[in-house]
């Protein structure tokens, strides 16, 4: 795939990009912190780039669809350089840097509506673009990873404004590779197009409904991530163990995600992600039975591998849908998917606290996940049955090399 120029220049990118934004969120909540010595304040700020994922994922995402979506990347990644430049300002004021992060967040999703669609555009091959949104992911829950691990050691090492302002540099890099090397297509929609047309149809469309449901799954399976500190403490863990646990499922994302591209062709994939998302969640429910903490770990990785049916499910969503409206399409799922992440994690930490037990809740986010992923996964088999054919494309056998 990378031999591909323009998916080569999508993919460097985003990938130095999504390694200036860890950066970048580890020094506003070091910032804000340090400056107002408010653990709410320090969330607040967090929990706004849910906020603006939200308001723009629904909304500003079907601007990929009405303006040419190389314009449109050039356009959004140029304005978040100077956002994150304003915030890089040392004495900020703190409303000022909330009223920023909300910014950033709503022009970043067009930017991702838009450069996921002109992937799709690249490949017309189901196979290949398969792989390369695996090849995404890998490298996106790598650095995630990378960011967990030495993120704050440099914050702290060069400062809170350097930090943002690397970031600010990484948009720069973003708006240069992309100008420069990717096509500047005509616009797939048009401007008399229904503003939630994209929506609309989504939501009318049973496979559609189907692949959201596997896709928003994940805001149970996450719950863990949010519970990572009670449960250390209640498996009489010592804190170390807490990056350990919070790391545990991305790493098992990429390793899954390297085995499904290695291993299973693409229209497998699509046949079997009903079954994977109902193995994903089944493998919380052994946190009934209170674990050791290496146990614990594993099976959190082991959801984490399961879990990357993910990007089968992402990919074939965006094949199923017409080219004209795919911005607005995938503001739909990546916002369903950003908020069932925000909304999984606070009642599991609600629930945890009304129950006394992570490891209860863990399990019985397993039960719900298990209850919602079956019937999904029939209904998956079955439209595929009565449609003929697993994908988008009916002869889909090419394996992976």
């Amino acid at each position: 795939m990378l031999a591909v120029p323009e998916f080569r220049a999508l993919w460097f990118a985003e990938a130095q990009s999504i390694f200036g934004d860890q950066l970048a969120k580890v020094a506003l909540t070091i910032l804000v912190y340090d400056r107002t010595g408010s653990a709410l304040w320090a969330a607040l700020v967090y929990a706004l780039t849910f906020l603006s994922a939200l308001a723009g994922g629904l909304g500003l995402s079907q601007l990929a669809d009405r303006f040419r979506r190389r314009q449109l990347m050039v356009g959004c990644t140029a304005a978040q350089a100077v956002l994150v430049a304003l915030m890089a300002i040392p004495g900020m004021p703190i409303p000022v840097l909330c009223g920023l992060v909300v910014a950033v967040g709503l022009v970043q999703s067009p930017a991702a509506a838009a450069q996921n669609a002109v992937t799709r555009e690249i490949f017309t091959d189901d196979a290949l673009y398969l792989r390369s949104q695996d090849l995404r992911g890998i490298t996106t829950n790598t650095l995630m990873l990378l960011g967990l691990a030495g993120g704050g050691l440099l914050v702290v090492g060069i400062g809170t404004s350097w930090a943002l302002a690397i970031n600010a540099v990484t948009f720069l890099v973003s708006t240069v590779v992309v100008h420069r090397f990717v096509k500047n297509r005509s616009a797939a929609g048009s401007s008399e197009d229904g503003w939630f047309g994209a929506a609309r149809y989504v939501f009318g469309t049973s496979r559609l409904r189907v692949l959201i449901t596997l896709s928003w799954l994940v805001g149970l399976v996450v719950i863990p991530e949010g519970l990572v500190a009670p449960l250390a403490e209640e498996l009489n863990a010592s804190s170390a163990m807490v990056g350990v646990l919070l790391a545990a499922d991305p790493l098992g994302f990429v390793v899954g995600t390297y085995i499904l591209s290695r291993f299973v062709a693409a229209h497998q994939r699509v046949r079997i992600m009903g079954a994977l998302a109902v193995c994903s969640s089944a493998t919380l429910i052994a946190f009934a039975f209170d674990p050791h903490v290496a146990l614990a770990v594993c099976l959190l990785a082991l959801a984490g591998a399961f879990g990357a049916y993910q990007i089968t499910v992402s990919a074939t969503f965006t094949s199923l849908v017409p080219n004209e409206i795919r911005g607005g399409a995938f503001g739909v799922i990546r916002t369903g998917l950003r908020v069932s992440q925000g909304v999984g994690v606070a009642v599991g930490g609600a629930v945890a606290e009304g129950l006394g037990s992570t490891t209860t809740t863990i399990a019985f986010a397993g039960v719900l996940g298990v209850a919602i992923a079956i019937p999904a996964s029939l209904a998956w088999s079955r439209l595929n049955r009565s449609s003929g054919k697993a994908h988008a494309v009916p002869n889909l056998n090419t394996q992976p090399s």
